[in-house]
């Protein structure tokens, strides 16, 4: 079983957000093979709390106005570490010393990375 479609879109809209505001190094995983609770983990990092919440706020603005609401939000307290779930993609925005402490795509590199195609936000309408 490999991730649906759907999951893959979730974590390309939230990158893309995410990159928007200045988050770096989005790497995405597809977990369906090992977890039977999402298809996707999407990592990004951001420097420091402050970006941490701008990320957060940015992903699921963008992804509100896809449609899709997070079930649920965690780590929002501390702004170092922020889960988002989305069901199908789960959503980690990570302070770069959090990154760097528990190394995620460490633990995860057995899966297949997810190719995330170019993160340009879309153009402004006038």
């Amino acid at each position: 079983m490999t991730a649906t479609e759907h999951a893959v879109d979730i974590a390309r809209i939230a990158a893309t957000a995410a990159v928007a505001k200045l988050a770096k190094d989005p790497v995405a995983f597809d977990v369906s093979e090992r977890l039977a609770i999402t298809d996707v983990f999407l990592i990004v990092t951001a420097g420091n709390e402050r970006q941490v919440g701008a990320v957060v706020d940015a992903v699921e603005e963008a992804l509100l106005k896809a449609g899709i609401k997070a079930v649920r939000r965690e780590g929002d307290r501390e702004n170092r570490w922020v889960l988002l779930d989305f069901l199908d993609t789960v959503v980690h925005v990570q302070h770069s010393e959090e990154r760097a402490l528990y190394g995620l795509e460490r633990l995860w590199k057995d899966c297949p990375r997810l190719d995330l195609g170019p993160l340009e936000p879309p153009p402004a309408q006038a």
